[in-house]
């Protein structure tokens, strides 16, 4: 992504879930996936933050023209959830994720958080 329009569109998905009545505590990318660490309301489903983020974000990105090269998001998404005592490692997880990323690919830590929250899963279904 073009790092100088990362903040407009982290601040664009924050307000997507402030009007979700949600709270965001992080949010960082890489060059091919976002990492959001929030509080969701009880009345909020986790598919349907997502959906609202990916369609408005997807957008208000072709509007402005942020990230010229953007595809798209892909079809899928991984949702995890987290004991509130893991939410400051959580968020200095999310915080490095470039140097993290340097260490490990996309497909693995996927993979790896399946494996940590004993989730099977056909890998012919990864991208």
């Amino acid at each position: 992504m073009d790092q100088a329009n990362r903040p407009e569109l982290f601040k664009y998905i924050s307000g997507i879930i402030k009007n979700k009545k949600s709270h965001l505590y992080r949010i960082n990318d890489v060059e091919d996936h976002l990492h959001i660490v929030t509080h969701l309301h009880p009345t909020i489903a986790l598919s349907d933050l997502v959906k609202d983020i990916k369609v408005a974000s997807s957008i208000k990105i072709k509007e402005t023209g942020w990230f010229k090269l953007f595809p798209g998001w892909q079809d899928g998404y991984g949702g995890f959830t987290y004991s509130i005592k893991e939410k400051d490692p959580l968020i200095e997880y999310v915080k490095n994720q470039e140097e993290h990323h340097k260490k490990i690919s996309f497909r693995d830590e996927f993979l790896e958080l399946l494996n940590d929250h004993e989730i099977e899963c056909d890998e012919k279904y990864l991208l």
